[in-house]
């Protein structure tokens, strides 16, 4: 267990590989306090782990340090007093430079060590850290997370972890203070965890882009929207996209501005890209990548992510909109 006079300057002993990351036993590192990483980092302090934290900006870790982490100039330093590292950053190029760049986690963590990336991002990232660490037995996982910030928040995500199974155990207490439990996955090995993660984001845009066509075009012919709705939950055509997530727009014009469209393209733009690294064509995915551009472009950046769905409704000069159940 860490002494908590612990000074930030004091560089931590490795644990040994079998033993389990706990409260009791384990000093936790998080890197990027947004969206995501502030509900992330709350519950990690609700299960009792301490943090030692760093940002873009300091005034994001105000209440984690007014609840007992510590603040860390640097990512190495991060890395060098704590027993495991997260990060949680935008995207692959923010990631590569917090791990690999100047001042970076591998510059501070020592031998044996374990990063544990849960930023949506590519394979291609942790294979460098990883060969460039060949040798110094640090631990890699990719484990992007599902849920947005209210499931941050709720510590309620879905994980989705590749790497060594022998690490994801070791980890299972800290995966279970920021996900549901029943929802943590170990997909595979390193670079699974990346790969579902972005599948899970094409399919789900993919729903999004279908469901706007179908409902615009039925309405349009004159079919009752909900009378439309229920028909095709009833079908073999059904999705967890038209029974729940499109009635946020239909009962209340909300377009999720709480992943923000911008974002929306980028995961979109990372999915293409390995499709295409993989040697797989996309067509259709490419096709609602434009139109979530598209959408991007003319509503701007912090749009929400459903805001592709305002196309189809301006094309067709109608809101697509029902009464909400109970009203």
């Amino acid at each position: 267990m860490r002494n908590d006079a612990m000074t930030a300057t004091e560089v931590t002993t490795p644990m040994p590989v079998q033993e389990q990351f706990t409260p009791a036993t384990a000093t936790i590192g998080f890197i990027g306090l947004g969206n995501m990483g502030s509900g992330m980092t709350k519950n990690l302090q609700a299960s009792g782990f301490k943090l030692v934290v760093n940002d873009v900006r300091k005034d994001a870790a105000a209440a984690l340090i007014s609840n007992g982490a510590r603040w860390a100039d640097t990512a190495a330093e991060v890395a060098a007093t704590t027993d495991v590292v997260i990060t949680m950053l935008p995207t692959p190029k923010h990631v590569e430079a917090v791990a690999a760049g100047p001042g970076g986690i591998l510059e501070g963590m020592p031998d044996g060590g374990t990063w544990v990336d849960m930023s949506t991002s590519v394979p291609d990232v942790a294979n460098r850290v990883r060969e460039s660490v060949a040798g110094r037995g640090i631990r890699v996982l990719d484990a992007p997370v599902s849920g947005m910030s209210v499931g941050a928040a709720k510590g309620m995500l879905q994980i989705f972890i590749g790497g060594d199974a022998s690490d994801v155990d070791r980890l299972r207490p800290v995966f279970e203070a920021m996900g549901d439990p029943e929802r943590i996955q170990h997909v595979g090995s390193h670079g699974a965890g990346y790969a579902v993660k972005l599948m899970i984001n094409q399919l789900w845009f993919s729903h999004l882009v279908a469901t706007a066509e179908v409902l615009s075009t039925g309405v349009k012919a004159g079919v009752d929207l909900e009378v439309l709705r229920q028909a095709l939950i009833a079908s073999p055509a059904n999705s967890n996209f038209v029974q729940n997530d499109v009635l946020s727009i239909l009962h209340h014009g909300d377009y999720d501005e709480g992943f923000a469209i911008a974002l929306a393209c980028k995961d979109l733009g990372l999915s293409v890209d390995l499709a295409r690294s993989v040697g797989v064509p996309v067509e259709l995915s490419s096709l609602v990548e434009q139109l979530y551009r598209r959408a991007k472009a003319l509503y701007g950046d912090r749009a929400g992510e459903m805001t592709p769905v305002k196309l189809y409704e301006d094309a067709i000069g109608t809101q697509l909109r029902t009464a909400a159940e109970g009203n």
